[in-house]
């Protein structure tokens, strides 16, 4: 798979990421026309002397500001390719892991250092972003290398850019909650007590509120123009042919296949795994990813 193209287009079989985002965005905008972006992040008066547990759910869902917005969510929007790898009830553990854990090392960092000027702290799902350079770094490769001014660089050289605009957007004041993300998810990726074993069945309610809400990303479904068979260049059987290829492609089983061989299963196992999930995407990679 591509470092740079994150699969598929949009959410498909994507929905636990799809939820995160527009969590994001519905938490961050109304907060920004109000202009109290800078009470949303956690302090250490918030925490140990008046115990607002409002700002600690505010913390990791919304953005600081409208730049830190529209980095985070790019970055949210690429990581869905994890989901895709591992399953959306994988997936929906990792996400709780890693903003909890991040949450509880800001919480004893700000109880360490006790200095206002990191008081508060920036505010987004920091953890969970910076979580998923983890799995970046170890498990999506390079595709492509190249030169920039004599710099040599790789595709995923754009995502640890967007990545260091995100953790220095706020100074010192968002590096301790990137570093936190970075440390959950190697703690993650460690296995601390099992977790990666562990599965969260995901609502189908949850989500199906989530796409009513996902009007900026919809699912967009590519389509082939019709071929027609009058071509002067093209004969009639081959125009037929290249048409029931197409009506082939169209088939929801040959998506769904497409769809796990794009992960780097094989087409077989990939049949199989399908078969025995009734066609589920997310069943089925989760399967394949057991019996590796």
């Amino acid at each position: 798979m591509p470092a740079m193209s994150g699969g598929l287009p949009g959410f498909h079989n994507a929905p636990v990421s799809r939820a995160v985002v527009v969590a994001a965005v519905l938490f961050s905008v109304p907060f920004g026309f109000r202009s109290r972006f800078l009470d949303l992040g956690l302090s250490y008066q918030s925490i140990y002397e008046n115990l607002r547990i409002w700002r600690v759910i505010t913390s990791m869902f919304a953005f600081s500001s409208t730049p830190e917005l529209i980095f985070g969510v790019a970055l949210l929007y690429y990581f869905r390719v994890f989901e895709r790898q591992i399953g959306s009830n994988k997936y929906a553990v990792f996400i709780a892991f890693t903003m909890t854990v991040s949450v509880l090392l800001q919480i004893l960092a700000l109880a360490y250092l006790q200095d206002p000027s990191f008081n508060p702290l920036t505010s987004g799902p920091y953890g969970l972003i910076f979580a998923s350079f983890v799995p970046f770094f170890f498990d999506i490769p390079i595709s492509t290398k190249f030169r920039i001014f004599g710099l040599r660089l790789c595709d995923k050289s754009f995502i640890y850019l967007a990545g260091l605009q995100l953790l220095f957007s706020s100074g010192r004041r968002s590096v301790i909650p990137g570093l936190s993300g970075i440390l959950a998810g190697l703690l993650y990726r460690l296995n601390i007590f099992g977790i990666r074993r562990l599965k969260l069945q995901v609502p189908d309610c949850a989500t199906s509120i989530f796409s009513r809400l996902s009007w900026p990303w919809p699912n967009i479904s590519y389509q082939r123009l019709p071929i027609s068979s009058t071509d002067e260049n093209i004969p009639h059987r081959q125009a037929r042919q290249m048409e029931d290829a197409h009506t082939a492609t169209l088939d929801p089983m040959e998506s769904s296949i497409a769809t796990l061989v794009s992960m780097g299963f094989d087409r077989a196992s990939a049949v199989q795994a399908l078969a025995l999930t009734n066609n589920d995407v997310n069943l089925a990679s989760n399967i394949l990813l057991e019996a590796q």
